[in-house]
């Protein structure tokens, strides 16, 4: 009896744990079918995934479909958040979303080889669902938690950013079944988030109506993989591809465990022995539809210089752009889109991709371009042109000049998604790529500025031979051919130097640089002085409209008076520089050479000028057009701080052009450079000694007549000469005690620092300004100064005059 009673236990609970079929479970719910099947329980607020293979690889990837809309924090609508290989798999009573490590694998057809390693290296679980049902090998889980969780990592975001701690608020969270679409290889689930907390920062503030919550929407892509018909391409670092990279431990002792294939789309052939064929799928990009004309025209015509390069390299119509078709979705894995993004402030354009892990595989471009990208562009040719001061207006000139630059922006950045990194060097060799930052060719003769050349049209020289390099279809030989590619190019000085070493203010390469132009920055410089100096002297309110606060003056001034912020860095890249290409063993490119002391010294000469009072100055008809702020008009980002209160302050914004000088020339990485490239060669390198002489007798105990006047300055330039002393020396304590240069260059600035306050001690006894500033010194040397005290002007914003590169994605845009 006892033996009946608990069989019959054992069958009982045995039937209880036995889960429903998904067929009745789901009866009632609405299904969309598709890639995943899903279903929407309306009335509990549950979404359910039908998952019928285990164990079968696929893509996941996670957007933010609708976002926050300030530059500062990041979180852009579009935004690409990760791309995983995943497969569920079944432990227990739930389904696992595990994440195979492919950094650490082995090519091979051996199974406990590829297991071997497998099994060494950790993998990641996402995520544990719960099964609901379950009908033979098929399992129903419970994904509500899953699309409901904060996926793109908004909160971590907002700390990160010091905007305030918020958490998803489940209560006021949900699925959006009108937003979430299912197709054969592709299901696209979207969820309307909810953030609850507080907000700290005024980022956060100035873009959400409300400082306790904000809602965004994310998306959750579940893709098929690609299938195996596409080939990967080595990587090698001068052909301007970005790399994904691998360790294959099946590699030959002899071989490289390093494996590093470039990122691209597949295009291939209909006709492979053809030198001219279509291909049998083009690329294709599609462009919002909610982007305005002229605009519209202007990306769909930058977008389309692409198909001259990819003709080059042998195909036919291979790359189109449209518009997006009505109804489409732009995070629809299957179109590569351009998108068009709102922020509260300027910022950056980038182009992101859905990349396979496996192989390099571009899946998806995505592009997303800042809509308010074009007015700063308008704002620079208001100021350089001035037009509203008569009838022959020069607004047409002026839009003309920013569509330009649109159709450059769409290009560079369609060019980072089908692979491209930037290439820095091409503004001094005649503007020879689309994957450079141009800044605006301002050419200036009878004192006129013409901008009729401001941007270069159509795709460039090094575009092409990428383009060639990477997607060229070979029968044979295909090594031997793309280094031909290559090497044909350096021959005609067409090559590649990207962010690495041409973003860091200390880096040496003296031809990359952002923003900048010509051959010799140094000559640039010159003339950019020249034409700034003409454009301030002739500034007036005739930049700005009628009826707008004549303290708007200032937004349109700032561009000007910083016009030559970008070609001072550029200059100062000479001083310590280094030429040097990414030359491979054997490839008889350029491997290093040091400039010449002439170089580095012509280099110097143009920063000092830079800081020249009477390149600093503003015209005194100038300064009184500018008033404190209209009410309603406060301060911005754009515009100079002032030490003077409300009223424009001339000397700040002299400090500030003047600190950008300042902060290149004394860099701690060109300092400890200078002290060692002397050391290698003595004759032909200025050292540091040299210049940090030069900068203090260009300044500081540069020659006053016998009554201790400043010749040839008028008195707003003497005060101006004066901060300049006063910055100098603010340089040069932050120098002396930093911490990141050889010791040495602390040593010898700490000397020249002694040697200088010397001189200054023989000063006249009645010039109180070389005795304070011998006292500074001594102060310092002694202890009694701290760095930490001084407050350094921020500048306005300068980067992006147009987009932001993560890397390949962005242009982190730009100018």
């Amino acid at each position: 009896m006892r033996l009946f009673i608990f069989l019959f236990f054992i069958s009982h609970l045995s039937a209880h744990s036995q889960l429903p079929s998904i067929e009745s479970f789901t009866e009632g719910l609405h299904k969309k079918s598709g890639f995943i099947d899903y279903y929407w329980d309306n009335e509990k607020g549950k979404v359910y995934l039908d998952i019928k293979e285990l164990e079968k690889e696929l893509l996941y990837v996670n957007y933010l479909s609708a976002g926050l809309g300030s530059n500062d924090i990041g979180l852009d609508r579009g935004q690409i958040g990760g791309t995983r290989i995943i497969k569920f798999i079944k432990k227990g009573p739930k389904v696992l979303m595990v994440q195979p490590n492919y950094k650490f694998r082995a090519v091979s057809y051996n199974y406990e080889e590829v297991k071997s390693v497998s099994d060494a290296f950790a993998k990641s679980t996402i995520w544990g669902f719960n099964t609901v049902a379950q009908s033979r090998e098929r399992y129903l889980i419970d994904a509500t938690e899953f699309v409901l969780r904060d996926s793109h990592m908004i909160s971590s975001r907002l700390t990160q950013r010091n905007q305030g701690s918020f958490k998803v608020d489940n209560s006021s969270s949900s699925f959006d079944n009108s937003l979430s679409k299912n197709f054969p290889l592709n299901t696209e689930i979207e969820s309307f988030l909810t953030f609850r907390g507080k907000a700290n920062g005024s980022w956060l503030l100035s873009v959400s109506p409300n400082r306790e919550s904000f809602s965004v929407r994310t998306r959750h892509s579940f893709v098929s993989l690609p299938d195996n018909g596409y080939t990967p391409r080595k990587f090698d670092p001068r052909a301007g591809y970005g790399a994904m990279t691998f360790y294959d431990y099946a590699s030959p002792i002899e071989d490289d465990l390093h494996v590093k294939y470039i990122r691209r789309h597949r295009l291939i052939k209909k006709t492979p022995g053809k030198e001219l064929s279509e291909p049998i799928e083009p690329i294709i990009y599609y462009l919002d539809r909610g982007v305005p004309e002229p605009v519209k025209s202007a990306l769909l015509e930058g977008g389309a210089w692409w198909n001259e390069a990819f003709e080059a390299a042998g195909f036919k119509n291979a790359f189109q752009i449209k518009i997006l078709p009505e109804g489409a979705d732009m995070l629809d894995v299957r179109y590569n889109v351009i998108q068009w993004v709102h922020r509260s402030t300027r910022g950056w354009s980038y182009g992101s991709s859905v990349v396979d892990p496996r192989t390099g595989e571009i899946i998806k471009g995505h592009v997303s371009l800042g809509s308010l990208r074009v007015r700063q562009d308008y704002l620079i040719a208001e100021g350089l042109l001035r037009p509203y001061g008569n009838e022959n207006s020069a607004v047409d000139l002026m839009k003309e000049m920013a569509i330009k630059r649109l159709r450059q922006l769409s290009a560079h950045e369609i060019g980072h998604t089908l692979g491209l990194s930037h290439n820095f060097v091409s503004s001094a060799r005649d503007r020879k790529s689309v994957m450079d930052y141009p800044h605006p060719l301002i050419k200036f003769s009878d004192n006129k500025v013409d901008l009729s050349d401001a941007y270069d049209h159509g795709i460039g020289d090094w575009d092409k031979l990428a383009i060639n390099w990477g997607y060229r279809q070979f029968n044979s030989n295909e090594s031997t051919q793309l280094e031909k590619i290559l090497q044909d190019g350096y021959e005609e000085d067409i090559y590649f130097i990207t962010d690495q070493d041409s973003r860091p203010p200390g880096s040496a390469h003296p031809r990359a640089h952002l923003w900048d132009n010509a051959y010799d920055a140094s000559d640039e410089l010159n003339r950019m002085l020249e034409i700034r100096r003409y454009i301030l002297d002739n500034f007036s309110d005739d930049a700005i409209k009628n009826g707008e606060p004549m303290s708007s003056i200032e937004e349109v001034l700032v561009p000007m008076y910083l016009l030559h912020r970008y070609q001072i860095e550029a200059a100062a890249k000479v001083i310590g520089g280094l030429e040097y290409n990414y030359a491979l063993k054997g490839d008889g490119q350029l491997v290093t050479k040091l400039l010449s002391k002439e170089q580095q010294n012509k280099a110097l000469k143009s920063l000092l000028n830079s800081i020249h009072p009477k390149n600093l100055s503003l015209p005194e008809d100038l300064i009184s057009l500018i008033p404190p702020r209209a009410f309603g008009y406060p301060r911005t980002r754009e515009t100079f701080k002032s030490r003077t209160g409300l009223a424009f302050d001339y000397l700040a914004a002299a400090e500030t052009a003047t600190n950008l000088t300042l902060k290149m020339l004394l860099n701690t990485d060109r300092a400890s450079r200078l002290l060692t490239l002397k050391s290698r060669n003595n004759k032909t390198q200025p050292g540091l000694n040299h210049v940090l002489n030069e900068i203090i007798n260009a300044t500081i105990l540069k020659d006053r007549n016998s009554k201790n006047n400043y010749l040839g300055l008028s008195n707003l330039e003497i005060e101006i000469s004066k901060m300049v002393n006063h910055n100098v020396l603010n340089h040069l304590f932050v120098l002396a005690s930093s911490k990141k240069p050889h010791e040495e260059v602390n040593a010898r600035t700490y000397s020249i620092l002694k040697n200088t306050q010397k001189i200054l001690d023989k000063k006249d006894p009645e010039e109180y300004h070389y005795h304070y500033l011998s006292d500074k010194i001594s102060m310092f040397l002694s202890g009694e100064f701290e760095v930490n005290d001084l407050e350094e002007l921020k500048p306005p914003d300068g980067s992006p005059i147009g987009s932001h590169d993560h890397t390949l994605s962005s242009c982190s845009s730009e100018l």
